[in-house]
This record gives C-alpha cells, structure tokens and sequence, in this order.
C-alpha cells in the first residue's frame, strides 16, 4: 500500500495498550542518510485554545506501529498518562 504524507495526516493515532486516542499525525521524521522514516509526531493539545502554548508533543518511533488501516494508525508504545490537575485555574496560568 503506497501512501502520502497528506494521507497520513488524515488518519487517527490509537494506542493499542490503553486503547485512548493519542490524536492526528502532523509530522513526520527520517533519516536522510538511509531515507527512511523514524517516528511520527502529534503535537500537544493546545492550552486555552493555543493562546497558553501547547502540551508536549508525542513521538512515536516507526517500529512502535503495529497497523496502518484506512482511517487510524495502531501504535503500541507507551505513552505518558495526561491526567487533570485539580486546583484553581487562576493559579495554573500563574506557574
């Protein structure tokens, strides 16, 4: 199966070991010495809106891709844990 880079742009990142959608690919990084693909990158979400940066990006090493379907992408590495701060919002702008 041939596939753009413009393809994988439009499918879905889905970790296999905890089943939680990771987001879409919105870069790609290889190797120009050998000319293959290392790993794919998702950026972080955007906080309030992208006006406050972004969260960390998740890079995902080519040999952690299980399955490239039609609409998603399989990986299976494991990721960090987003989990919620509790706590005022006010404060968290201020750190």
């Amino acid at each position: 199966m041939l596939c753009h880079f413009s393809d994988l742009r439009c499918k879905e990142v889905i970790s296999i070991k905890t089943g939680c959608r990771i987001g879409y690919v919105d870069d790609v990084e290889f190797d120009t010495c050998c000319a293959k693909i290392c790993r794919i990158i998702v950026y972080g979400r955007g906080k309030c809106f992208g006006l406050l940066g972004r969260e960390d990006d998740f890079c995902i090493n080519w040999c952690d891709i299980e399955i490239i379907g039609e609409d998603t992408i399989l990986v299976s590495c494991d990721l960090p844990i987003r989990t919620k701060k509790k706590g005022n919002f006010l404060k968290s702008l201020f750190k």
